[in-house]
């Protein structure tokens, strides 16, 4: 496994010896400000592509301009506070937008769940998923972010920002070069933006009939390869795997097989991308749920080793560890107390809605045994692939499938057990992207010298804050939408209409309704998981990887294999040079410093770009005859000309993409190769 630790990164007793301020209240409100702004941009793209933009990158950079402001000047710590507590917004964001749309998209006999959003219920699960989280990863700090060997692409990426901002050496021109790079080519790629780029293109391979083949290539996303660099050739080959496996086998063989025959006269591409979504991820939440009981399988003694730390008295050795700064956690039985004590209110929700006492302790003991090893597994897979990559929605799926599926067993169905269900949904999904979010901030940290608890302790305030009004931005374009539509004379739907599709919300409620109605297909998930165990049985290393790829778009897949053939051609290169090992860790460090570089600058200019068409949005809602312009292109080439940029990306849009691989090749390649 290929990492960037190397001998420039410092050691824990190295960066213990950090002093200064560290969990300040200019540091707390910064990053609550920076979570409010980060995830209210973040709330557009959620619900119109289903992803999101991390946190973290942005929300490093800002901070560490922050702390030089002559009113504001602080060190590393109350930075890496500030990023820490902002990085709550996109997550609780996430969760919210892949969910709680569920409850007014999901329909039982032609009524929604919900009519209208119930805000203070979203805000309640909401934050109490989030929260329980936080508590369940903080048990596996020390397993994640210091015993294991995971790459964590994304805080290694982010420790280099910061590193790099502080110390004011020749490094940073790297990292920031890079990340200049990235911001003007995803303004020209990302559809918010002026659009000149086209990110992939789709080429179809037909066979006999209306059978064929559909590939993409890799997406012309700087930040994306530069995840595959990152993570090194061995993972990113495995989850180009997972995506040829979905792609180039199972699209094929469901196609011929005439599995869905409503798709019969669509056109290839549209008839391959329906099964993919409808049936290949199906197989591939199978396949993870099969990964995730191996991983967990293999985290069986690391899981042990945490519970008994928590549990029995504490050795010398031990003691001596805790008592270093760095090594010091909020109280791990305090941790499981207080998730105890949270969980019991969700018991009450169960009953409100089912009016079962067994539902309620059923749900009960599922939210506390599933939830804590689901968070295991998102947090794992944050320092696998990255919070951008991880699959919260697939980790969110197989939870809302055992849940449904117990539901239907205690024959609770109807409006009631879909609520029951989406509700545990909403509160899985929150702990998976909370646990992520703080196990990759937390190596960070690991990383700088911080302080754990008090990093844990921020992320627990910010999550009880923002959970007040990481709802509103999703209320806000629901309402709105509706309100546009009106005026237009078009049906008064908002979220899960047209304009906001919400992609992972409708799954969740198709896939609850589908299981409580019983109409769901069980032979697809049985598939995966015998796809997932097969991969298993033939000692395929990173299974979870694998399932992974086969969940991921294939264009995002190929990218990552990208970034994996980039970096496997830059060591091999050094491997040829006469040159001392010194002088090749820091051509390697060079290359990390150059894709952090492009991982930021395109997440930064995502958000920008989302915060921009809220405003736009907003501006077309409040004066159509002034901004209507603005209301029908939602992006910046509305500013311009449209008509022209959108006849010139059809024509060489393609062309563009394939200067801008060429680009990052040449950055990630030729400048850690020179010679100082």
């Amino acid at each position: 496994m290929q990492t960037p630790a190397t001998p420039n990164i410092p050691t824990p007793a190295e960066t213990a010896e950090q002093t200064g301020p560290e969990l300040s209240l200019r540091a707390l409100l910064l990053g609550l400000l920076l979570a409010a702004i980060l995830g209210a941009a973040n709330a557009y793209l959620g619900l119109k592509a289903g992803m999101t933009v991390a946190a973290t990158f942005p929300a490093a950079v800002i901070a560490i301009a922050a702390f030089r402001l002559p009113f504001m000047r602080g060190g590393v710590l109350e930075q890496n506070i500030a990023r820490t507590t902002a990085t709550v917004g996109e997550a609780l964001v996430a969760a919210a937008i892949f969910t709680l749309p569920a409850f007014v998209i999901a329909r039982v006999d032609g009524e929604p769940v919900w009519a209208t959003f119930n805000l203070w219920q979203s805000i309640a699960i909401l934050g109490l998923g989030g929260i329980l989280g936080l508590l369940f990863i903080i048990v596996m700090r020390r397993t994640l972010t210091v015993d294991s060997h995971l790459p964590f692409p994304e805080s290694y990426a982010c420790y280099e920002i910061v590193r790099a901002g502080q110390r004011g050496a020749a490094d940073a021109k790297y990292v920031f070069g890079a990340m200049g790079g990235g911001m003007l080519l995803e303004l020209f790629k990302n559809t918010a933006g002026i659009p000149l780029i086209t990110a992939t293109k789709t080429a179809i391979l037909s066979f006999v009939g209306k059978h064929g083949l559909a590939l993409q290539t890799p997406l012309a996303s700087p930040a994306i390869i530069g995840v595959g660099f990152i993570i090194g050739p061995r993972y990113a080959t495995l989850a180009f795997t997972g995506g040829l496996m979905a792609w180039v086998v199972l699209i094929p063989i469901l196609m011929g097989l005439n599995i869905d025959p409503t798709i019969a006269q669509d056109p290839l591409i549209d008839a391959t991308k329906h099964l993919w979504k409808h049936h290949v991820r199906t197989m591939a939440i199978g396949a993870m749920f099969m990964a995730s009981f191996y991983t967990l399988w293999g985290l069986r003694q690391s899981i042990t080793s945490a519970f008994q730390r928590a549990f029995r008295r504490t050795h010398p050795q031990e003691a001596v560890e805790r008592h270093c700064r760095t090594e010091h956690d909020l109280n791990i039985k305090g941790c499981f107390i207080v998730a105890f004590l949270l969980a019991l209110p969700m018991a009450v929700v169960f009953y409100h809605y089912t009016h079962s006492m067994v539902v309620a302790l059923v749900g009960l003991v599922l939210l506390l045994v599933l939830g804590f090893f689901l968070a295991v597994i998102g947090g794992w897979l944050c320092g696998l692939v990255g919070s951008s990559n991880q699959p919260v929605s697939g980790i969110t799926l197989t939870a809302l499938i055992i849940m449904a599926l117990v539901l239907f067993l205690l024959k609770t169905a109807g409006s009631a057990g879909v609520a029951a269900a989406l509700t545990f949904a909403v509160v899985i999904c929150s702990a998976a992207a909370l646990s992520g979010t703080l196990i990759q901030e937390l190596k960070v940290g690991h990383l700088l010298g911080a302080t754990p608890w008090k990093m844990e302790l921020a992320q627990i305030l910010g999550t009880i804050v923002v959970a007040f009004f990481a709802v509103y931005p999703m209320v806000l374009l629901h309402e709105s939408t509706i309100a546009t539509n009106l005026a237009a004379g078009l049906p008064p739907i908002g979220i899960g209409g047209e304009a906001l599709p919400a992609p992972q919300a409708g799954l969740m409620a198709h896939v609850a309704t589908a299981i409580l109605g019983g109409s769901i297909d069980w032979t697809l998930m049985l598939i995966g998981m015998g796809i997932g165990a097969l991969i298993i049985l033939c000692r395929i290393p990173g299974p979870m990887v694998v399932a992974v790829g086969m969940y991921l778009s294939f264009y995002t897949t190929a990218a990552i294999f990208l970034g994996g053939v980039l970096r496997w051609l830059l060591d091999r290169q050094l491997a040829k040079r006469p040159a001392s090992g010194t002088a090749r860790i820091d051509a390697q460090n060079r290359g990390i410093l150059l894709a952090s570089g492009f991982i930021a600058g395109e997440a930064l200019t995502g958000v920008v770009l989302a915060g921009v068409v809220m405003l736009f949005l907003k501006m077309a809602t409040a004066n159509p005859s002034a901004w209507g312009a603005l209301g029908q292109h939602l992006s910046l080439s509305a500013l311009f000309s449209p008509t022209w940029i959108a006849a010139f990306a059809e024509q060489f849009g393609g062309w563009c993409s394939l200067v801008l691989f060429a680009l990052v090749a040449w950055t990630l390649l030729a400048i850690p190769l020179r010679r100082r």
